[in-house]
């Protein structure tokens, strides 16, 4: 029977993102760690104490001693736990692209030992890491699953730029291949994580309790978001109605708005395509999908309509965009919906201007090919749209947001910062 040991792990951490990184350092604190990312860049800054992330300060990474930050695949080989925290993205198809998965695990093929154990915490469809990501690692390794390696699965809850719910405060599920690999996985997750683990029954039921945190969320936004165009198709507050029915005990508090970032967004589609590829065509997932996808155009189309009403001339109008990354006080710009506001304008022949003071301008360009705006022009735009409820702009006050437009102006408070009063048109 395999025996391990908390005292004799070597960790390394394979992707320091948003989620690879906090670990990186909790773990780093208590343990041997290997941070290792593809990324040199990325590298040469996390060894200089700077996160782009902004998820960990440089006092934070300074504080994990045991941390070494590497790029040479050579230096994990001295490891015996491997935790995989590489993105797990949708193509333009709206299906898994599991490339990053499946490279990692390749990689980790060439340096695997016997009695190693690979922990997974990038999300997937249920089975994908004994079903992709096992075989990759028998075939490099040539070592046998169970017998000479073992693998768990453990979901990353990690919620960018949230500095409550952090890594060490979030109960952390955890599974195992064997009886002994899962204890062991457990008691390793609890050695850092002070909101306690839970251990999930088997891998696969680890993998399905992730994709569904996120397709219950979409799909109760899904539905606010289809109460809020009712509601102002009838004229109205949808902010005002969800109060009032927000007194009865049991009302579950969502508000409408954009479903973007790297989960909410992303994750149902795992889970639909695990649903297909055994005979079931998912109806209310993929329909609340659709009709958060619509959003951006449907916010777009609000706001050409509430300038037209103003007397407004709306071809070659100057409209500003408040924000960019997907949430709020993040720079995270991984699918974030914006840019789906920002395409609906510009088919109107609208000019339109992004500012946030979050998002770094190079990555804006490579991902999306926008010049973010310095700061805005006073008396410089037709319309103003917040789109992101960033620390700043509260801090801006709706007056000082409004000198951003001309006389004659539409303010959008998407994100219902400022009371109803102090804006002109709110989701």
């Amino acid at each position: 029977m395999q025996k391990f040991s908390l005292e004799t792990a070597k960790i390394a951490i394979i992707g320091l993102g948003y989620v690879g990184l906090p670990l990186a350092v909790a773990f780093g604190a208590h343990y041997p760690v290997v941070g290792f990312d593809i990324d040199a860049t990325r590298i040469a800054a996390l060894r200089e104490g700077r996160d782009s992330t902004l998820e960990v300060s440089s006092e934070e990474i300074r504080s994990a001693t045991h941390l070494k930050l590497s790029q040479k695949i050579n230096d994990l080989r001295h490891c015996n736990i491997y935790i995989v925290t590489v993105p797990t993205p949708i193509d333009a198809h709206k299906r898994p692209d599991l490339t990053p998965l499946i490279c990692a695990s390749e990689m980790l093929g060439k340096v695997l030992k016997s009695g190693d154990i690979v922990i997974y915490e990038s999300t997937v469809y249920p089975g994908a890491t004994e079903e992709i990501c096992c075989p990759i690692l028998e075939r490099s390794s040539g070592l046998i699953f169970n017998e000479e390696f073992f693998l768990g699965y453990s979901p990353e809850r990690i919620n960018p730029g949230d500095k409550e719910h952090s890594l060490k405060n979030i109960r952390k599920i955890t599974s195992g291949s064997t009886p002994d690999s899962a204890d062991y996985i457990d008691h390793l997750y609890s050695s850092i994580i002070t909101a306690g683990t839970y251990r999930a029954e088997s891998i696969k039921i680890a993998e399905a309790a992730k994709v569904i945190e996120n397709t219950q969320r979409d799909l109760n936004i899904a539905l606010i978001n289809e109460l809020a165009i009712i509601f102002n198709a009838l004229g109205l507050d949808t902010d005002a109605v969800l109060n009032a029915a927000s007194t009865k005990w049991n009302f579950m508090p969502f508000k409408p708005g954009l479903v973007g970032g790297h989960c909410i967004g992303v994750d149902p589609y795992y889970l639909t395509f695990k649903a297909e590829s055994i005979g079931y065509h998912p109806e209310i997932i993929l329909a609340g999908r659709r009709l958060n996808d619509r959003m951006g155009a449907y916010i777009a189309g609000q706001m050409i309509k509430a300038m037209i009403k103003r007397g407004i001339e709306t071809y070659n109008a100057r409209i500003l965009i408040m924000g960019l990354s997907f949430k709020e006080n993040c720079a995270d710009l991984r699918n974030t919906k914006i840019i789906d506001i920002y395409a609906a304008l510009k088919e109107y022949g609208i000019f339109v201007d992004i500012f946030d003071p979050w998002s770094d301008p190079k990555e804006a360009k490579e991902k999306y090919g926008l010049n973010l705006a310095e700061i805005p022009q006073q008396k410089e735009y037709d319309g103003i749209i917040i789109a992101v409820s960033h620390q700043e702009f509260k801090q801006m006050g709706s007056l000082n947001i409004r000198d951003f437009g001309k006389p004659n102006h539409i303010l959008y408070d998407l994100k219902h910062i400022f009371k109803k009063s102090e804006s002109d048109l709110r989701l």
